[in-house]
């Protein structure tokens, strides 16, 4: 049985006749005629009486025609289901972020993609660079941003934007107010940094490496996991040293300080905001990036 089979069955059946059916379906008076005995034929029962020139269905065209068309209208709400997932009326996508993106750069974006798409359900977790590429790899979430780098082949890695590191001191730091760092200097302070995996952190290291410092040879003082948590730590510390994306809000730094008294540099190295997702399936929104 097939739904080209049920069509040709309600359509006779509503018409109560077969040469008007079939012109109503655009086929041949053959091609309908065959789709009903085929019918018949399958199942040994009979569905229409042939009175004269007219036809009327049998008590078992009756109860079957009720099922016909339930089974041909849940066909058509299934296939508008995919129209529906194919247009972005509906649906839902899962994103991962970090923690500076998913805090000032993706809120933006998602309230722009949520005027555009209103019937897609959006889901954004957080985590470091690390996590957020492991989500989608592991198939958790649909799409990543993230600042630092992804060394997956699973998965495919888009560029989006670029931003910059910024060096930031507390108010008592010899480096207060300077605007250039010589690399050599790197080494002679304390750090507050983001943990291992964290895109900040990342770029941080690979900024060390274009200047030729080796990492071993800092000073790290404390390792914390959020871009807030360096903020409250270089308030408490005046001696301290951070880095911190250029995005994030710096004045948010310096509470009383004055400006050039807490920011040393805001290019120490460039980092890259990109998206990463699965090679495998994900859902049609998935496609579309607020």
């Amino acid at each position: 049985m097939t739904l080209e089979q049920l069509r040709i069955f309600i359509a006779v059946a509503e018409q109560q006749h077969v040469t008007r059916a079939a012109g109503e379906l655009n086929l041949t008076q053959s091609a309908t005629s065959s789709a009903i005995a085929a019918l018949e034929v399958r199942y040994g029962i009979k569905l229409f009486d042939r009175i004269g020139r007219g036809i009327v269905l049998t008590e078992t065209g009756r109860d079957f025609l009720g099922e016909a068309r339930a089974v041909v209208a849940r066909a058509k709400a299934a296939a508008q289901v995919l129209d529906d997932l194919a247009g972005l009326k509906r649906g839902s996508l899962s994103l991962a972020a970090s923690q500076t993106v998913a805090n000032y750069w993706l809120p933006q974006r998602i309230e722009t993609f949520r005027k555009a798409y209103p019937g897609i359900d959006l889901h954004v977790t957080t985590g470091n660079t690390e996590q957020v590429a492991q989500a989608v790899h592991r198939g958790a979430v649909d799409l990543g941003f993230v600042e630092g780098e992804v060394d997956d082949p699973s998965l495919s890695i888009r560029k989006m934007e670029g931003d910059t590191l910024a060096v930031v001191v507390g108010s008592s730091h010899p480096w207060a107010g300077k605007k250039r760092l010589s690399p050599k200097l790197l080494s002679g302070t304390g750090w507050i940094l983001r943990e291992p995996g964290s895109g900040t952190r990342s770029m941080f290291e690979a900024a060390l490496r274009k200047f030729g410092v080796k990492f071993s040879d800092l000073d790290i003082r404390l390792e914390l996991p959020s871009n807030e948590a360096l903020r409250v730590a270089v308030a408490q510390s005046p001696h301290s040293t951070a880095t911190v994306p250029r995005r994030f809000p710096i004045w948010s730094w310096c509470g009383r300080w004055p400006r050039e008294r807490c920011i040393v540099s805001t290019s120490i190295c460039r980092s890259a905001r990109s998206s990463c997702s699965g090679t495998g399936n994900v859902t049609p929104a998935a496609r579309k990036k607020p």
